[in-house]
């Protein structure tokens, strides 16, 4: 069993990723365009509209799997600034502030800093990409 759950491992990756980048996606279009609910942030305004555009665009490229890393980082970081920012000043832990989502959101894009796009990534149909390019172990030194 360990075997095949090593031999999928790639893929459920790569699903993940892009649950995670679509689900970040809506939060930047929502904060952006006043969709799915939300008053939109005013255009400019600091923090909310600089972290919706963080939202939308790292989420649309963490998705399509392009760029992962680097997306994945700034994400991470943004959902950091923003939980000890806005979300802490309430209350110290997330249950209690509302900040689940941000930390969350942080954890998951700090994974995929570490662990790359998986499979089902746009970087793989670029010219020049090996798959070996995008496995864990070819970034991290390590067999997985």
């Amino acid at each position: 069993m360990i075997t095949h759950l090593d031999r999928v491992r790639p893929h459920v990756l790569g699903l993940f990723r892009i649950v995670i980048g679509l689900l970040f996606t809506c939060h930047g279009i929502a904060s952006l365009f006043g969709a799915l609910g939300r008053a939109p942030e005013p255009a400019g305004a600091w923090p909310g509209w600089y972290a919706a555009v963080v939202q939308l665009a790292g989420g649309v490229l963490v998705a399509l799997g392009t760029g992962t890393r680097t997306a994945a980082f700034l994400g991470s970081g943004s959902m950091a600034f923003a939980y000890f920012d806005v979300h802490q000043r309430a209350a110290l832990l997330p249950i209690e502030n509302g900040g689940e989502a941000a930390v969350l959101f942080c954890w998951t894009l700090l994974l995929l800093v570490f662990t790359g796009p998986g499979t089902l990534s746009a970087a793989r149909l670029l010219p020049g990409r090996r798959a070996s390019d995008e496995r864990p172990e070819h970034h991290l030194g390590v067999p997985v």
